[in-house]
């Protein structure tokens, strides 16, 4: 298998994709068609209403994902965007786990919001980069919903410059 360069990460706000969504939903790593019943069911079980972010707050939501993602993993932030019911983001390849990247992010929006409910859907969807094509390509498309919302491509000072690691680097990404 080719060396991982990047990781396109998805986070989703509690209860804005559930399973049966008319989106797709993926259950055990397989997406399946839409399905009514199960999305209701899935609804009538919520014990909280939907969250969405503030968008007025969605830059300072951004900025306690980021800030936390350099300080406690190091991380190297390639694009992310912040919208009212998901964030995407792509980060260079890395030697930590996904899950606790995942975690580091979504615990700091909780930590910083406090909003005393659920915040986030369990889980998150992982694209991973191979290729500086596909690595420019996650990019651009995390940039696009920034400019669409009037803001620059790249609206936090802790989003670096994809540069290709050395062929000696391992590109090492860990599961999850």
């Amino acid at each position: 298998m080719p060396n991982t360069l990047a990781i396109m990460l998805t986070m989703t706000t509690y209860g804005t994709w559930l399973r049966g969504d008319m989106r797709g939903w993926v259950d055990r790593g397989r997406t399946l068609p839409p399905d009514p019943i199960i999305q209701a069911a899935d609804r009538q079980r919520m014990k909280h209403p939907v969250f969405l972010f503030d968008d007025q707050r969605l830059l300072e939501t951004g900025a306690f994902i980021g800030q936390s993602l350099r300080q406690r993993v190091d991380a190297c932030i390639l694009a992310m965007t912040v919208q009212t019911w998901h964030v995407h983001m792509v980060i260079a390849a890395t030697e930590h786990p996904l899950p606790k990247i995942v975690k580091c992010a979504k615990d700091a929006v909780r930590w910083g919001l406090r909003p005393g409910r659920p915040v986030w859907t369990d889980g998150y969807d992982k694209r991973f980069c191979f290729d500086e094509q596909s690595v420019h390509r996650r990019i651009a498309y995390v940039e696009c919903h920034n400019t669409a919302l009037g803001w620059p491509p790249k609206p936090w000072d802790f989003i670096e410059p994809f540069t290709q690691p050395p062929p000696s680097s391992p590109g090492v990404i860990t599961g999850g």
